[in-house]
């Protein structure tokens, strides 16, 4: 199992922030791998809409289906994978502070036998690219 967390800080106002971030369509722009995004259920997003994602990772293409398990609108949303190679939970987190919104990820996730070579780095590269995907994200918003 791999756990890691990142947090960083954007110039723009917790709710757009928000509302960036929870439109799951909106990965491919700021997450690295990151080929296709796209909602399954019906609008409005609440606790158990649905999207399909389709990433790359170590050059093997991953596609996940997910489940909204928690939703507090302009503050948590948390998603977890039930149907995916790499079964992963993602929570994001997002708080006002003095200089705008603290947005801060929680990623839990097992490889499996899909990445059962890299195993012992699994941990250091999500850490690595859940920080530069957060460092991207703060570059697009605060253009």
């Amino acid at each position: 199992m791999i756990s890691i967390k990142s947090s960083i800080v954007i110039q723009r106002s917790p709710e757009e922030v928000f509302h960036y971030i929870a439109n799951f369509e909106n990965n491919p722009t700021w997450q690295g791998g990151m080929v296709d995004a796209h909602f399954t259920s019906e609008g409005p997003l609440r606790e158990g809409s649905t999207y399909d994602q389709v990433a790359t990772f170590l050059g093997k293409e991953i596609r996940t289906t997910f489940v909204v398990t928690q939703y507090i609108p302009l503050h948590k949303i948390q998603i977890k994978s039930i149907k995916s190679t790499f079964p992963i939970t993602v929570t994001r987190v997002v708080e006002l502070v003095e200089d705008g919104a603290e947005v801060t990820a929680f990623v839990e996730g097992n490889p499996g036998n899909l990445f059962k070579l890299a195993k012992p780095l699994m941990k250091k590269m999500v850490q690595k690219s859940v920080t530069n995907d957060y460092r991207n994200l703060k570059k697009l918003l605060e253009k």
